[in-house]
């Protein structure tokens, strides 16, 4: 089968969740037998930040004939003059762009690959195949948050393109209703995100000089939001000597790292709380943790959460975060808490205190996890696209 997928977002040495997730589906349906296009917007023409198999057709839609088709200097004055007063109205711009200098390429790329389906990262995207060019190719649109977002920020454009999707997926089952409160007759398939299945578990049951607090996550100030945890922390750190916190993630903004640098020096903690940077050994540094924590306002999936608790750690989250809520079932795989730094302290002050709590809480995380193996995403993912395409059930 030929399967287009359109992210129409960075994927150059992008360490982000879409791009992570990007890649994962293409090297999956290349390995199952599937010819596969990239199709993909970034003015930097560099290589993935993540492996993607050799076989797989890469298009970016900015590089054309051997020149950047860059974003124009007045549609980004537009842009961000637009942004003071509405998102949804700046938003509104990068869609102009991609329909007047993009739209050909993509017409272009349908016409010579000749996809039987295509998947599609976001609603933009299905956008321009669906209500632009008028595509007949069947699109399922993912979603890689909440969808109840388009309806608010996301520009109403774009919006029909989601009624028009041969299918709507989602990631948690909460998140089916926005779309089908909308769109009654639209079909929306819930599959999450593939979760490792790892070996062997953190052994949290050792004897350890430092037991370790783990984030994963870009160093985002209003949405992962680790200086809550840096805060929470300090006001844990006298009573519990022998923790330590790693912090793993890319900058976002130097100003912000920063912050966090001052925040930690500020609280004494320069010997307790690290900024380790990017990693791309992850299960590595799991494995040597006792808790994860994901302070963010809201998420998409949560995939490093997810990927801590199938390691066998107990997790922390905020009760009013979305996915977070979803993944971490208070009292049993790990602790939900009212936002702040100090609720947070207070959930881990109950795992730090407590060895045979961590032990019981992380096998429970681990299990919790077991329905997002690859095996049963990627089953659900070829039933749904097998469906669309022929109307038949798969029992790949």
């Amino acid at each position: 089968m030929k399967i287009m997928l359109a992210n129409f977002a960075k994927m150059a040495n992008d360490s982000g969740g879409l791009a992570k997730v990007t890649v994962a589906f293409a090297n999956e349906m290349v390995r199952r037998g599937h010819e596969v296009l990239l199709a993909y917007m970034d003015e930097n023409n560099g290589a993935f930040f993540y492996p993607i198999d050799e076989t797989v057709k890469l298009n970016n839609l900015c590089w054309q004939q051997g020149r950047c088709v860059k974003f124009p200097l007045l549609m980004k004055l537009k842009r961000e003059i637009l942004r003071t007063f509405s998102a949804v109205k700046s938003r509104d711009v990068n869609d102009e762009y991609m329909q007047k200098y993009l739209m050909d390429e993509v017409r272009k790329i349908l016409g010579e690959f000749k996809p039987e389906i295509i998947i599609s990262s976001q609603p933009a995207a299905s956008r321009l195949l669906l209500c632009d060019i008028g595509t007949a190719i069947p699109v399922i649109t993912m979603s890689h948050g909440d969808p109840e977002d388009y309806f608010h920020t996301y520009p109403k454009g774009e919006l029909p393109a989601l009624g028009m999707s041969a299918a709507c997926q989602v990631l948690l089952p909460s998140f089916a209703e926005p779309i089908k409160k909308r769109f009654p007759e639209e079909k929306v398939a819930v599959i999450g995100n593939v979760v490792p299945q790892y070996d062997e578990p953190a052994d949290l049951a050792v004897e350890k000089s430092v037991h370790k607090i783990i984030f994963i996550g870009r160093l985002v100030k209003n949405h992962k939001r680790p200086h809550l945890l840096i805060s929470a922390f300090a006001k844990l750190a006298d009573e519990f000597p022998d923790w330590s916190v790693e912090l793993w993630g890319a900058d976002s903004n130097k100003v912000y790292t920063k912050s966090l640098k001052s925040l930690i020096a500020d609280n004494n903690l320069t010997d307790r709380v690290f900024l380790k940077g990017v990693t791309k050994d992850i299960p590595q540094v799991l494995s040597k943790g006792d808790i994860f924590v994901l302070p963010s306002a809201y998420e998409g999936f949560g995939l490093s959460l997810a990927e801590g608790m199938s390691m066998g750690l107990p997790a922390v989250g905020y009760k009013n975060c979305a996915a977070v809520n979803e993944l971490i079932v208070d009292g049993e795989n790990g602790f939900l808490c009212d936002d702040g730094a100090n609720p947070l302290a207070d959930a881990l002050r109950k795992l730090m205190e407590n060895r045979e709590l961590r032990i019981q809480m992380g096998k429970s995380a681990r299990n919790s996890m077991e329905k997002y193996s690859a095996d049963n995403i990627w089953k659900q993912w070829m039933q749904l696209i097998n469906e669309t395409v022929s109307g038949e059930k798969s029992n790949d």
